[in-house]
């Protein structure tokens, strides 16, 4: 099957899952069926992941807006309006994107290249696909408050704040690279999950999925990574990007170790105030 690279099977055949994987892929499309156009419409928030072009270094961002901010334009096709600039340096790029509603715990995922219009930017799709809701928290309701996004701080290692910070996470975005492509993926877990090894690591288990394994194929192709951690009641946002590598445990176990170069913390980076989480009944407890 043509949807998956070297570096999907590789891990796939490592797993031992290729004829899962085979069967799953045929879930992957190039059009935005009537019932994914509906659910893009009501959603308040959007990820987006790439490659900067003039860095190369892979990133996760967070865009917010009132619900149709981003919808379906065409079989292939979305548009999002939003006054974030990066479209126009992303002109032509490949990127992944995931659209994720806590409330039904349904997410939808839509990679292909971007480019930039008068009020934000378009994805001309070259996959579409929905996951499982397995490791989605639900939330139950969003409120949007008036926020004035704080002023950025850039870091080069994580201090207390910030390890606070993803102990206390139950979500995070991952963003991978490959030759011709990018996607942006969903973790979830307990708090806790996700441990920082040191103020330059961090590490998460890697739970069983849909045995795709599209970002640690991307991984074994191209450890450019980026991650995407946020407060779901504050807005905070807190952006990493580095390299990752996935280890592999000979109970089958897998382990994906990230070595961060740089950091984003921005207070109030996003206008949404989502409800308390019900943990997803999926999720193992992270200190077993």
């Amino acid at each position: 099957m043509d949807v998956y690279h070297a570096g999907s099977r590789a891990v796939q055949d490592r797993a031992g899952v290729r004829d899962r994987a085979d069967h799953v892929g045929r879930s992957l499309g190039r059009t935005i069926k009537p019932i994914a156009a509906a659910f893009l419409e009501q959603q308040p928030l959007l990820i987006v992941a790439a490659a900067d072009p003039e860095t190369g270094r892979v990133g996760a961002s967070a865009l917010a807006g009132a619900p149709g901010f981003v919808r379906a334009t065409g079989p292939r096709r979305i548009s999002v309006h939003t006054a974030d600039l990066s479209g126009e340096r992303l002109r032509g790029q490949p990127v992944g994107t995931i659209a994720l509603d806590p409330r039904t715990r349904r997410r939808m995922r839509l990679n292909g290249h971007l480019h930039p219009t008068a009020t934000g930017f378009t994805v001309d799709a070259d996959q579409v696909f929905s996951n499982c809701p397995k490791h989605i928290q639900r939330r139950e309701s969003y409120e949007t408050v008036d926020r004035t996004p704080g002023t950025p701080r850039h870091l080069t290692q994580l201090g207390t704040e910030e390890t606070d910070f993803i102990a206390a996470a139950d979500t995070f975005f991952l963003a991978t690279v490959h030759r011709t492509g990018a996607d942006a993926s969903h973790r979830g877990g307990n708090p806790g999950f996700v441990q920082v090894a040191s103020p330059h690591e961090l590490t998460w288990p890697d739970y069983s999925g849909n045995a795709m394994f599209l970002s640690l194929g991307n991984l074994h192709a191209d450890p450019r990574a980026g991650l995407l951690f946020l407060d779901w009641e504050r807005g905070t946002t807190l952006q990493l990007t580095g390299e990752a590598r996935t280890e592999f445990g000979p109970d089958g176990t897998r382990t994906v170790r990230f070595t961060l170069t740089e950091a984003r913390w921005t207070p109030a980076a996003l206008p949404l105030r989502w409800s308390a989480p019900e943990y997803s009944p999926a999720n193992p407890d992270p200190a077993r």
